[in-house]
């Protein structure tokens, strides 16, 4: 089978010029806008909802786990688009564009006093804080919602367009860099969070929120219109139809022969190489012996193909398309791994802040570091990770392990979900200490007083974080790009931002139970007198059943299994000799990718 053609999203063949590094400037500075641009107005939200809108805490960090989840969650969305009928480009530069009418609508909303309740005190120094009323939260709700679904156009997409001008499976020139490709987008993310959450929250907090929104609204500007300038540099890999089409037509077509007999012999199954063409073009995927039910999907009965030869689809799948939806079965249980530990991290951006704003944050007399600038030591441990894992540790393990990566994605991720665990463990340690000191100077009953612990107590945590963001977040992604079928990875990458959507609503509902079941005592608005350490430790055994939930799940994953026809066996003996994923059988005519036995 020869390699097939990159398609433009119109079907014409592409030059072989396009593609490659030279289009990293215009994707990279598109993302790096972006996130520049979210993590600018996300970083410090929960100040804004509390100081600013006068929400109670726990309605506040909330709100802000809801509104993180949801955002999470449009990428399905947004890969659907995508994959079915859209294309990667212009999902994500539609995407853009609605980002940014979102991000004007909450400049306006910072900016119009009508659109905001009054300052506290307004009324005199005795009266109460007003809350944001209905038609205020309206507004604040209106363009949140905007900035999710163009969230959900970006986030899916914009990964494995870079991908794409690597190529798949390393056919096209610069594919061998296709791994260290996900190091550098991370890293070049990691440099856009650093500079938001410096200079951003900076002037949010010194300067006034009109210019602390319009700053990342005038970056996410800069986003689209350096996204779309590169247009004629761009692969752009036609979409096949909806992938999920095809899962579905699998399932009705295995219900509908429900008490035909599995034959014991695959080759008795459905395989038709034209029909999977343009769906396999990286190779087809082989049979496996897993969920055997969805096999009657592929087995041949009367009426299933016409005389034309033309099947019914939603009578009869090819193995391929059965062996589809099997990878991504296999993939959930690992992919939900991640989930608990995005709901432990959470808390970095909600009560790590408010332990921050009652501690010492001074760094000389005139000048204190505002509470959410914190989360730079995540930032700054995270890119330092990523330079040295890929600069320092690969080569070394590389040389024990024969691998190109050094160690595999599984090991990756398992270390990460560690190192997340002992990050929330140190957390639970220092507000200890932190709550202790607050009592010892009687300052239990007076939350707005700084209690005599340097914020800097907190650089552990928040470090840890950053070390396990860069093991897991990035293993996490790789794992979803490779072990997902081809025309399925931008719905793979939305798999990603699922797991972050999940991961905010369990950290909103473990938040809701931990109130109900304290009676409100572990979390209130006064920190002093609540028990936040109580609840990172309650975290952090959740986190250890985590890691052994990760390590029973991996034990049982199969990697996926594809073969090309021996005109390709060559390259793609290269291909797998460089993946992260170790063992490989060459067989006649065909290429199977084994499992990796360890992690």
């Amino acid at each position: 089978m020869a390699a097939a053609a990159v398609a433009d999203e119109n079907g014409s063949p592409k030059k072989t010029k396009q593609g490659g590094f030279k289009t990293l400037p215009f994707i990279l500075a598109n993302e790096v806008c972006d996130r520049f641009a979210t993590v600018g107005f996300n970083a410090n939200m929960i100040t804004y909802l509390t100081q600013q809108l006068h929400l109670p805490l726990v309605e506040a960090s909330n709100l802000l786990t809801n509104f993180t989840g949801t955002a999470a969650f449009t990428p399905v969305l947004g890969a659907i688009a995508a994959d079915s009928f859209a294309g990667r480009f212009w999902t994500i530069a539609g995407g853009g564009v609605l980002y940014q009418i979102g991000m004007l609508g909450l400049v306006v909303s910072a900016l119009v006093p009508a659109l905001r309740p009054a300052p506290c005190g307004g009324g005199g120094a005795a009266a109460p804080c007003q809350r944001a009323d209905g038609g205020q939260l309206a507004m604040l709700y209106l363009s949140l919602l905007c900035t999710a679904l163009g969230s959900g156009g970006i986030r899916p997409c914009v990964v494995a367009f870079g991908a794409d001008q690597f190529g798949l499976g390393g056919r096209r020139p610069g594919g061998e860099q296709k791994w260290s490709y996900f190091n550098l987008y991370f890293f070049s993310m990691g440099l856009a969070v650093l500079l938001a959450v410096t200079v951003v929250v900076y002037i949010q907090e010194t300067v006034g929120w009109g210019w602390g929104f319009g700053i990342p609204a005038i970056a996410m500007f800069v986003s689209v219109l350096s996204f779309v300038v590169g247009y004629p540099l761009y692969v752009k890999v036609k979409p096949e139809g909806s992938p999920f089409k095809r899962l579905v037509q699998v399932v009705v077509a295995a219900f509908k022969k429900i008490k035909v007999p599995v034959p014991d012999d695959s080759g008795e199954l459905y395989h038709n190489k034209e029909l999977d063409a343009a769906i396999a073009a990286d190779g087809r995927l082989l049979h496996s012996d897993q969920l055997r039910f969805l096999d009657r999907a592929a087995i041949v009965t009367a009426g299933d193909i016409a005389g034309s030869g033309e099947p019914n689809l939603w009578r009869v799948s090819t193995v391929h398309r059965v062996e589809e939806l099997k990878s991504i079965v296999r993939m959930l249980p690992l992919w939900a791994a991640s989930i608990t530990a995005i709901a432990a991290g959470s808390h970095n951006f909600t009560f790590a802040i408010q332990q921050a704003r009652t501690m010492d944050r001074h760094l000389t007399p005139r000048f204190q570091i505002p509470p959410a600038t914190m989360i730079i030591f995540t930032t700054l441990t995270m890119l330092v990770s990523l330079a040295l894992y890929d600069r320092v540790f690969v080569p070394v393990a590389r040389r024990y392990t024969g691998r190109r990566s050094g160690i595999t994605y599984f090991q990756r991720m398992g270390a990460g979900f560690a190192v997340a665990a002992l990050g929330v463990l140190a957390g639970a340690l220092v507000e200890a200490k932190r709550r202790a000191a607050a009592a010892e100077h009687g300052l239990i009953d007076t939350p707005g007083a700084v209690v005599p612990v340097s914020v800097f107590w907190l650089v552990p945590q928040y470090a840890l974080h950053g070390v396990g963001d860069a093991l897991a977040t990035v293993g996490h992604m790789e794992f979803l790009y490779d072990q997902s079928p081809e025309s399925m990875r931008s719905s793979a990458a939305a798999l990603f931002w699922v797991a972050g959507s999940l991961g905010n609503y369990l950290g909103t509902v473990l938040v809701t139970v931990v109130q109900s079941a304290s009676r409100g005592e572990w979390l209130q608005d006064n920190i002093n007198r609540g028990r936040l350490d109580y609840y990172y430790w309650l975290v952090t055994f959740l986190l250890v059943l985590n890691l052994a939930y990760y390590f029973v799940c991996f034990h049982f994953y199969t990697l996926k299994s594809f073969e090309v026809d021996a005109g390709d066996e060559a390259q793609r003996r290269r291909d797998v000799a460089g993946s992260a994923e170790g063992k490989t059988e060459l067989s006649a005519g065909c290429v199977v990718a084994s499992r990796n036995g360890v992690l």
